[in-house]
């Protein structure tokens, strides 16, 4: 049975798009996520709302606080640009994402409202503690990312309402980085697990942890009793064995397609001690 096509407007402004959101339109940009989840059935919206040339959704803002990072910009122009050069994680997680092809349509707002478990931006939001900046017709508002996701594929989103951008508040000092993810196959990986950290080093030493896990729970995962044993700890992989069941303990996976509950508890662990590999080796 062929599916009906789905019809789509460009509004003229932001206001024009609200509009058309209240109508209970979808908005689109990259469509990375979303078009695929049309094909497959699972999304069905009565119309789109093309967002993706807003100006309002594509503003790149340094303040004396943070960054701001209009929704509708894409991972190739994050990537590129010399503003995320202050967020080497961010930059790090999204060279990871899809291809070339799909850095370049994709956008950082896109991964955060299909709120997939798996979904790599999510990582280094997660971790920057980034917060959403949402408007409507009623007005704006902001969340903490980890408040406006609230599951798997679930959201804080009001009808009506549509992300704006993100607000990525400078990090204090200069955290080590990393992101390394576990998939079924060496490119276009979906993570079965994934793990970013930004990790703050004195003296050979973790004064300050911050880790997000993907693909191991409803939602990226925080797990901060680990963050805190971890902190007075030499980095040597062999002084944070221990913390390894902490970590597995933490997680919430689950088994699929792509792997099972236990492989991904097993894979969170391993990807804590590379972590402390990476911190030991020699700049």
């Amino acid at each position: 049975m062929r599916r009906r096509p789905i019809p789509a407007v460009k509004p003229a402004d932001l206001g024009e798009a609200l509009r058309y959101l209240a109508e209970g339109g979808k908005p689109l940009a990259g469509g990375t996520d979303l078009l695929v989840a049309i094909r497959k059935g699972t999304e069905n919206p009565p119309f789109l709302v093309y967002v993706g040339e807003l100006p309002e959704l594509r503003v790149l803002r340094e303040t004396a606080e943070g960054l701001e990072v209009g929704a509708a910009l894409t991972h190739a122009e994050l990537l590129a640009h010399p503003a995320t050069a202050r967020f080497p994680i961010l930059r790090q997680v999204l060279a990871t994402i899809g291809s070339p092809a799909i850095r370049a349509m994709g956008t950082l707002g896109g991964n955060l409202v299909t709120a997939s478990p798996a979904g790599d931006g999510l990582v280094a939001l997660y971790l920057l503690e980034a917060r959403v900046r949402l408007v409507s017709a009623a007005g704006e508002r902001e969340l903490p990312v980890a408040e406006f996701i609230q599951g798997p594929r679930q959201t804080a989103l009001r009808p009506g309402e549509l992300v704006r951008a993100l607000f990525l508040p400078y990090l204090e000092g200069q955290p080590l980085s990393f992101f390394r993810k576990v998939g079924r196959r060496q490119a276009l990986v979906i993570a079965v697990a994934s793990l970013g950290a930004l990790v703050w080093v004195e003296g050979g030493r973790v004064a300050q942890a911050r880790l997000a896990l993907g693909s191991v729970a409803p939602t990226v995962l925080r797990p901060r009793e680990v963050e805190q044993a971890l902190v007075g700890r030499p980095v040597r992989p062999e002084a944070w064995a221990d913390l390894v069941p902490l970590l597995c303990a933490a997680t919430q996976p689950i088994s699929d397609l792509r792997a099972s509950a236990e492989y991904r508890r097993k894979v969170a662990g391993r990807l804590l001690l590379a972590l402390a590999q990476a911190l030991a080796r020699p700049a």
